[in-house]
């Protein structure tokens, strides 16, 4: 087996007699510093796969130097200081740089972050000697090798052992719902339900019993008890998607249960005991959705103990021509074609601005890859959003000669993905009756 490298520089001498005799620095090469050459310099000579470091002092330098070093963008960085406070270490922190543990260290803590380390290390190694459909790495639900991406790797993994509540910022389409999946598969309760919920497609007259469950009888309607996402989540994760959208109302109750633990379903009078970790999302600055109250305050709080900002694909450049090959790798896969892309069809990707993020870039994907024959052009690639130029029609974007039959699969194919799978909503888009969009799948499927 191989082993990942550590550096090691302590100058507590207690400190570092602990440190040197944890088992898990079995399962790694260890080198200590010499205390002559600056933290810093030496990591960045070394490059070591990570790092456990005790710092006296933290300066705005040290978070410059850090912070451009490309050469360490992959580095596990373990930094120990008293705790007293330092805007540079929170800022680290801030952006997922960093683990900080301060003074005394817990060392069984320490030991389980190690032994996250080498385990993440294998799992890289062991995907190394795969033949694989992507040349980007990927850690749970996500797949990224650019700058922002690792950053968002080690943040979730961070939080991920704890059972702290979590927001998740980023525009429409940059892959929030992934990142909670990752969150929960990286986490304790990995082996416990995964339930979603959007809370902008509940009605508002429904929002309770969605949320806690009523019993049979409790209103109009209810001709039998449901059970509710808290229910149906017990010991494991609910995911709020767009939170901002639940009525102002009902985000009151759900505060309740945050601080209380406690809830009751519709109708019933059994006091229920909440044991879900929830994680929240929304595609609004939260700042803003305070301001313009469609987000509660204290609500925010409760469930921004850590916030993560999920970076736009636009800010990824260097994963879009990548994504773009695994999503072809993929379709491939699940219909054992042999489909490639042009260069220049790939360049058009890359210089492309990408306001639908990797949800557009899939689509587009999509889209090419049932237009082409065997390889797919530039012609091919027709953008969810279309260029701001007079006269660019739908007419403008289909290429000449693709037959009917592939326009025709793209557009339901395409639109059933945009309603994620409702076959009502996509007949009614399409103009056609529900009986001939069966039909039409059932064709496709042959």
């Amino acid at each position: 087996m191989s082993l990942p490298t550590l550096f090691i520089e302590l100058k507590d001498e207690l400190l570092k007699s602990k440190i040197n005799s944890l088992n898990e620095l079995s399962n790694f090469e260890v080198s200590q510093s010499d205390n002559n050459v600056h933290w810093i310099d030496k990591l960045q000579q070394l490059q070591p796969d990570s790092a456990i470091v005790e710092v006296s002092k933290f300066t705005n330098e040290d978070f410059n130097t850090l912070s451009n070093a490309t050469e360490l963008d992959d580095l596990d960085l373990i930094i120990i200081s008293s705790g007293a406070p330092n805007k540079y270490l929170d800022m680290m922190i801030n952006n997922g740089a960093i683990f900080h543990y301060r003074q005394p260290v817990d060392l069984m803590i320490l030991e389980d972050t190690l032994a996250d380390f080498n385990q993440l290390f294998q799992q890289k190694l062991e995907q190394g000697r795969k033949v694989s459909t992507s040349d980007l790495d990927q850690f749970g639900m996500l797949i990224g090798s650019s700058r922002p991406m690792h950053k968002l790797f080690r943040t979730i993994r961070k939080v991920a052992k704890t059972e702290a509540n979590v927001l998740i910022v980023g525009e429409s389409g940059a892959g929030k719902e992934l990142v909670a999946q990752t969150i929960h598969l990286a986490s304790e309760r990995k082996n416990q339900p995964f339930i979603a919920v959007n809370c902008g497609a509940i009605s508002p007259e429904l929002v309770d019993s969605e949320l806690f469950g009523h019993e049979k009888g409790a209103f109009t309607g209810a001709n039998r008890a449901h059970q509710g996402v808290f229910s149906q989540a017990e010991g494991g994760t609910l995911f709020l998607d767009e939170i901002t959208e639940m009525p102002l109302e009902h985000q009151v109750k759900l505060l309740r249960v945050l601080e209380t633990g406690e809830y009751k379903s519709v109708g019933g009078s059994k006091l229920n005991i909440a044991n879900t970790r929830i994680v929240a999302a929304t595609n609004r600055d939260p700042q803003v959705a305070i301001e313009e109250q469609f987000l509660r305050e204290d609500l925010y709080f409760r469930l921004a103990h850590f916030p993560i900002n999920v970076p736009p694909l636009r800010e990824r450049s260097g994963d879009i021509v990548g994504l773009a090959k695994h999503f072809i790798a993929h379709r491939n896969a699940a219909e054992t074609s042999t489909k490639t892309i042009l260069t220049s069809a790939l360049q058009k990707i890359a210089d492309h601005n990408w306001p639908g993020n990797v949800r557009e870039l899939k689509h587009c994907i999509e889209r090419a890859f049932i237009l082409a024959d065997e390889t797919i052009k530039d012609e091919h690639l027709i953008f969810d959003t279309p260029p701001l130029e007079t006269g660019t029609s739908v007419e403008d974007m289909i290429p000449a000669g693709v037959s009917l039959e592939k326009i025709e699969k793209a557009a339901i194919i395409n639109t059933l993905e945009e309603n994620e799978g409702n076959k009502k909503e996509t007949a009614q888009n399409l103009g056609i009756s529900i009986k001939t969009l069966y039909n039409k799948l059932d064709k496709y499927q042959d």
